[in-house]
């Protein structure tokens, strides 16, 4: 490796231990260690040493289904994964493999790394790169992730790398009485990286809690554990995010689960409408606050069956590029925005942001409505967010997350502010203290 090539991954190392603070030295040694070119070939090394998430595969429609995360938050779950020498892991999603190899750097070779991945590409991939980087010893399944890995079992240690909306009854019988796992979790819409530990490790099949929580965002996991959430394409680039997977439906309709092509057709087409503007009187600071995003999304996820987001990929990577659908959304980055909404039948309302001219970084929200619904919705929306910010402008400080295996015999917590998630493995109850 050139000398060039060792300063450029030098950089990347001390700049994401520099903004995570995490507190594993063994992690940080592994960000040092690992050369991430190896896992992007044909990438220049100037891109694969940014502190970006990388596509690294699109479907059908171009929605991305497979990338090498942004360092940052590889280096925030390791961390939370709590990783020593000699512990044996299980991955879901092998990615580029790169996550896997900064795990086996870190376990050693008194440890084991076992990565499963549904899709045979990015599977033989995973493998060239862990060979060419040094890491042959990595195994790398081609699995639904679902089931696990049990000829490698038990595992101290699970971790997925795709956001999950349930914990599969397979991760937790194979792993040891005093496992951790970490998970992208979806609350309804809202991505939350969660280490999870038993309550009781004496107790096989009790619940489960949260001992650290993080805000993230991951694409979604394939398979038979694929959650209800459904990703609509309304127009190359833009893509709107159901948590529940259906359109919500108004009292003159029944029901409302339209077809894919249908639903985007007739959203593009509100888009493209006339738009009414609700200013909230609320300001925050901004644009990009993961106050709002995370805090007022978790608000929305536990009392709005019509919440819903909204996303856009530039493909100039510019987030300024004129012609944009969510210019004014709260939340972006280089190359993308992404707001929150309610969704009905007849109408959607976003949020979006006014800067004020008094007061340089901070933004007023309002509710931008479309449709024949519009000024409805972007009044719920208005005092949804006045609500949230009256309550203290909650967000993830104190939220903690229970998870009850179906066959337990205990039930979910009861608390005025929870919010409980039906999943075909698990119940989750989320509730802040």
């Amino acid at each position: 490796m050139t000398d060039e090539l060792a300063q450029m991954r030098e950089q990347l190392a001390a700049r994401v231990v520099a903004d995570t603070r995490i507190s594993s030295e063994r992690v940080a040694a592994a960000l040092y260690a690992v050369p991430r070119h190896l896992f992007l070939p044909g990438r220049p090394p100037e891109v694969a040493y940014q502190n970006d998430a990388i596509v690294t595969k699109r479907d059908e429609t171009g929605q991305p289904i497979s990338s090498s995360s942004q360092p940052t938050i590889m280096a925030i779950m390791l961390d939370q994964l709590d990783l020593a020498p000699g512990q044996r892991v299980l991955e879901i999603g092998a990615g580029t493999g790169y996550n896997a190899a900064l795990i086996s750097h870190v376990v050693g070779p008194s440890g084991q790394v076992t990565s499963v991945d549904i899709d045979p590409e990015l599977v033989g991939q995973a493998r060239e790169h862990l060979a060419r980087a040094g890491f042959s010893d990595v195994t790398v399944v081609c699995a639904d992730g679902a089931g696990g890995y049990p000829e490698r079992a038990p595992y101290d240690r699970v971790i997925a790398t795709v956001g999950v909306s349930d914990l599969a009854p397979a991760w937790l019988e194979q792993a040891v009485p005093q496992a951790r796992i970490v998970v992208p979790l979806d609350v309804r819409g809202t991505q939350l990286c969660v280490a999870f530990e038993p309550v009781d490790p004496a107790d096989p099949g009790g619940p489960w809690t949260s001992r650290s929580l993080v805000p993230c965002g991951f694409m979604r996991m394939r398979g038979s554990l694929a959650g209800p959430e459904r990703i609509v394409t309304l127009a190359p680039g833009l893509s709107l995010l159901l948590p529940d997977g259906t359109l919500p439906g108004d009292p003159d309709r029944d029901g409302a689960d339209i077809d894919g092509p249908v639903m985007a057709a007739l959203l593009a087409a509100l888009l493209a409408g006339p738009s009414v503007r609700h200013p909230t009187g609320i300001r925050v600071t901004g644009p990009g606050s993961a106050e709002v995003f995370w805090g007022l999304g978790l608000w929305l996820a536990a009392r709005e069956p019509r919440s819903c987001r909204l996303g856009e990929e530039r493909p100039s990577g510019r987030s300024d590029a004129p012609g944009g659908w969510l210019t004014g959304a709260p939340l972006g980055g280089p190359g993308w925005h992404t707001t929150l909404g309610l969704l009905d039948a007849g109408g959607l309302a976003i949020l979006s942001f006014a800067a004020d001219p008094d007061r340089p970084g901070v933004v007023t929200l309002d509710a931008v409505g479309f449709g024949p619904l519009a000024v409805r919705l972007a009044a719920d929306l208005t005092a949804h967010v006045q609500a949230w910010a009256e309550a203290g402008r909650q967000g993830i400080e104190g939220l903690h997350i229970d998870a009850y295996p179906r066959s337990s015999p205990h039930d979910p917590r009861p608390s005025a502010d929870a919010l409980i998630m039906q999943r075909p493995g698990m119940r989750f109850a989320v509730y802040h203290d």
